[in-house]
């Protein structure tokens, strides 16, 4: 923590949350905002669903390769400069994808866009870190979780109003807009909560060193597994969303919002009671209720999907208790992340980020295209990401039962 913390910020805290929480929902609001409009552009550009699909891809292999390297420089150089850079390359990467002119060039600018939009994410994580003490860094991650829940809320709304009433290259210009806008706030905005005296050498004997100190973590490991693999679960059917929302349920792209409100909505609510249990309930127990909601709703959604032909009056409501259950535990398991290395958190929040998107990219590109035509595909796969992170967190119990207990 950063010895001048109570000096670096003035103004009341939820000001602070807000602002880190607009630099946490670029990645999200890069990818919900033009969802809506993908039979539009692949029209538009002569593409394939499958070609379509690597869009999405080219943006979360772009993202978990860079989240290597934003929290490491963030260590050496400060917080500030590595969020001021990757927003500037997010703007540029937008203007590209609303020039494109074809998928190629729009893959490969969406790939531009992944690997700057892992700066804002990684960093104001650690920067929550350099700020408060366990208990109140908790409270700000939830409150960060349920203002960044707004904006996938919002975001395909937008998009969809705009390919609606004008073309899908306005996603993108408004994207632009949107990091122009991020830029200037946070240059005027955000402090340097780096402490001179905790800033390591920029030296590749030294980073090296540091991703084998935490590559060879199998604590480090199995967190960052139980945080980031259960996302899938939900996240699945936001790749899957034209597919799953316009074919399977018969929603117009404008009415995709239903199911971005009510995802986000249980984000927010699992956040927001996060929040009230830090420092009165243990981590420990906190996350073993978030991994128990997510495994009932996760077998009773594949139950539902077995048993009857989806409909838009039920199919939403599994994925948001869902969400509901990891937004409530993974505030906790970010922490514990973050906290075994204290001297490291920009490389842990890299690393933990890395993993995590690292899978989103593979359900992206591989995974998604192949199951997103049958419901019960979906339910299933869903409960198998859930599986992978529990089983992730009850070997981690059994082996280190201290771990999370106060």
């Amino acid at each position: 923590m950063n010895p001048d913390a109570q000096q670096l910020w003035r103004a009341p805290r939820w000001a602070l949350a807000a602002l880190l929480a607009l630099l946490g929902m670029l990645g999200p609001f890069s990818i919900d905002t033009y969802i809506p409009a993908f039979s539009g552009i692949a029209h538009s550009l002569g593409a394939t669903p499958v070609e379509m699909q690597q869009t999405l891809s080219a943006y979360l292999f772009g993202f978990a390769f860079m989240n290597l390297f934003h929290g490491a420089l963030a260590d050496s150089f400060g917080r500030r400069p590595v969020v001021l850079w990757g927003i500037a390359m997010f703007t540029l990467a937008s203007a590209g994808c609303a020039l494109s002119q074809s998928i190629e060039q729009l893959v490969f600018f969406r790939a531009l866009q992944g690997l700057s939009t892992g700066a804002g994410i990684v960093v104001s994580r650690a920067v929550i870190r350099d700020m408060f003490p366990p208990a109140q860094a908790q409270k700000m991650m939830s409150q960060v979780t349920i203002y960044f829940g707004v904006a996938p809320a919002i975001a395909p709304i937008i998009g969809g109003w705009l390919f609606v009433h004008l073309n899908w290259h306005a996603i993108f210009w408004f994207l632009t807009g949107v990091g122009v806008l991020l830029w200037s706030a946070n240059y005027r905005l955000l402090p340097e909560t780096l402490h001179v005296s905790q800033r390591q050498p920029f030296n590749v004997k030294h980073l090296m060193r540091g991703y084998w100190q935490l590559g060879s973590s199998a604590r480090f490991l199995l967190l960052a597994l139980a945080s980031g693999v259960p996302f899938n679960g939900m996240f699945l059917y936001v790749l899957a969303a034209p597919e799953f929302l316009g074919s399977h349920l018969g929603l117009a792209p404008t009415e995709f919002f239903w199911f971005f409100v009510l995802t986000i909505s249980g984000i927010m609510a699992g956040a927001w009671v996060s929040g009230r249990m830090a420092g009165r309930v243990a981590p420990k127990q906190q996350i073993r209720h978030g991994f128990v909601i997510m495994l009932v709703i996760a077998v009773l959604n594949l139950a539902a999907n077995l048993l009857f032909k989806a409909h838009v009056s039920w199919a939403l409501f599994p994925i948001a208790v869902f969400a509901f259950g990891w937004a409530l535990m993974v505030p906790v398991v970010t922490l514990l992340v973050l906290d075994l290395y204290p001297e490291r958190r920009g490389m842990a929040s890299s690393l933990q980020a890395f993993i995590g998107s690292t899978a989103n990219g593979l359900v992206a590109g591989v995974i998604a295209p192949l199951i997103m035509h049958s419901t019960v595909a979906l339910a299933a796969t869903s409960l198998l990401m859930m599986g992978i992170g529990l089983l992730a967190w009850l070997y981690l119990h059994h082996r280190w039962p201290e771990i999370g207990r106060s």
